[in-house]
């Protein structure tokens, strides 16, 4: 949104305190639940013409968030909200949270179908208001040319905590054996699993291999990835395992960048992964289930006809992800949304 061409000007407020690496776009530094910090940013804020929340009940404090609407009760420009996490059984603050949110926003945005539909049906917002804009993706490279002789390279990305279900990316190993893949675990320790219990989630995944016998074929990368590297490691992948156990994950960055990348993705049955799979972009698989992985990477290593299918679903569903179409959907929705500010009574 922030294109330097152009004569709009879109300032970020970040959750936390200052950091190095902040660029120069941002401008604000909310500290949730610090009254100062609440007024503050609220005065800046009202500086602009329309305020995008990024909402996500984890990053404003503790009870589910709750100090956010301190901040926006301060709002006197337009809101709008997008909605990461959608669950299907909220608790109680949670619901209210999100009403509250709701209600005072000039417009909801659901980055999935099944968000869009549970924010309707579920949380009570009116339909007017809530609109579909996907999630955003950079995309990399497409993949060097797939050589089906060689072993294949198996990747998981991202911050890694339990919940991920690596185990039982590991545990698909066993079902491999003659085809030798290799699995390539990257990313850092989710910092909240790493501030409780340290590495111990990757050193139980460790063990786990070692135990089934398939450690020569785990890789770990336990490190944050640069977007050059990261691009350097999906090339070489073969395929993209998200053997995630939540069955609520309604919006998943790392599923549309491995789709946009075009490599093969197989995901267990998240909402968002199913949303993809319904138009023939990613092989899903029951939860918590090793041989159906296995099966999966032997269909897509084995069948040159079902990988071509999905990666011609990937390239028609990678174009409608990109950040600039993306991001001219988020300026023309605060243009209506100003516009219609201007007019109200």
């Amino acid at each position: 949104m922030a294109d330097p061409g152009s004569t709009r000007r879109v300032r970020v407020v970040r959750v936390g305190a200052r950091q190095p690496e902040d660029p120069l776009e941002v401008v604000g530094w909310f500290q949730p639940g610090n009254p100062n910090s609440t007024r503050r940013v609220a005065e800046l804020l009202n500086g602009y013409d329309v305020v995008v929340v990024q909402h996500e009940y984890g990053i404003y404090g503790p009870e589910s968030g709750v100090a956010l609407l301190g901040l926006v009760d301060l709002l006197r420009r337009p809101l709008v909200v997008t909605a990461h996490t959608v669950l299907a059984s909220p608790s109680p603050p949670q619901l209210s949270i999100m009403a509250e949110l709701a209600d005072k926003a000039a417009a909801v945005v659901a980055m999935s179908q099944t968000a869009a539909d549970r924010m309707v049906s579920l949380y009570g917002v009116s339909d007017s208001k809530v609109r579909f804009i996907p999630h955003g993706t950079t995309g990399f490279s497409s993949p060097a040319p797939f050589l089906p002789s060689e072993r294949p390279t198996l990747l998981t990305w991202g911050l890694v905590g339990p919940g991920k279900g690596l185990e039982y990316g590991i545990e698909a190993l066993t079902h491999l054996r003659d085809l030798r893949p290799r699995y390539v675990i990257a990313g850092r320790t989710h910092p909240m699993v790493q501030a409780v219990e340290g590495e111990a989630y990757r050193v139980r995944l460790a063990a786990l291999a070692h135990r089934l016998g398939v450690e020569p074929l785990v890789r770990f990368i336990p490190r944050y990835l640069d977007g050059d590297t990261l691009a350097r490691i999906v090339r070489r992948a073969d395929a993209v395992l998200l053997p995630y156990e939540s069955t609520e994950q309604v919006t998943s960055g790392v599923l549309v960048e491995a789709v946009a990348s075009n490599v093969p993705v197989i995901a267990t049955d998240f909402p968002h992964a199913r949303e993809l799979a319904a138009v023939g972009a990613v092989l899903t698989v029951p939860h918590r289930d090793p041989a159906a992985i296995a099966h999966a990477v032997r269909q897509v290593w084995n069948s040159p006809e079902r990988r071509r299918g999905l990666l011609a679903a990937q390239r028609r569903v990678g174009r409608l992800h990109t950040w600039e179409r993306v991001a001219r959907q988020y300026l023309d929705l605060a243009e209506e949304v100003a516009v219609e500010s201007t007019l109200a009574p």
